[in-house]
């Protein structure tokens, strides 16, 4: 296993939409558990592979306190929503930035597995939240791209003098 290098707003690759995953073979399982150990590390919640460079619709999340209920989605689409929520966000792609976003409560998921199995989740709360966030990525956006221009302008602003900082 590796860990991969996150790619950071407002890097023009987060906005390359992922393509679908053909097989679900070794080298898929491979890029997964590369994945997951770079989500762990960083440390974050979920991960889509838009953010390692690697544009396959893949998004791996783990919303546990213990960090053992890794959630994998392949190829995944929502089928369905019902509400609306306010959640404060952040993002590995984004870092040191949380903003409120509104999303919908509950949704239903269909996606395949690391095992190549369909599957469906109905998730709300926190898990939500994640895979909404995680799948945005898969179609080239970034939770602050929801936020007002003004918002957006001074994100960037913050993260170039983080950057500047670091070197």
């Amino acid at each position: 296993m590796a860990l991969l290098p996150i790619l950071h707003y407002p890097d023009p690759r987060l906005h390359k939409i992922a393509s679908p995953v053909k097989q679900v073979d070794d080298k898929i399982r491979k890029i997964i558990k590369d994945m997951a150990e770079t989500m762990y590390a960083a440390p974050g919640i979920g991960l889509a592979a838009t953010q390692v460079d690697m544009h396959l619709r893949i998004i791996v999340i783990d919303i546990s306190e213990t960090h053992d209920r890794l959630q994998v989605f392949i190829n995944p689409e929502i089928t369905s929503t019902e509400g609306e929520a306010e959640c404060e966000e952040g993002c590995l792609s984004v870092p040191g930035i949380f903003e409120k976003v509104t999303r919908a409560a509950t949704v239903t998921a269909r996606f395949v597995d690391e095992r190549g199995q369909q599957s469906t989740v109905e998730a709300d709360g926190l898990l939500a939240v994640c895979i909404q966030h995680e799948m945005d990525h898969l179609v080239g956006r970034v939770f602050v791209e929801k936020l007002s221009r003004l918002k957006q302008q001074r994100i960037v602003a913050k993260l170039s003098k983080q950057q500047r900082q670091a070197m």
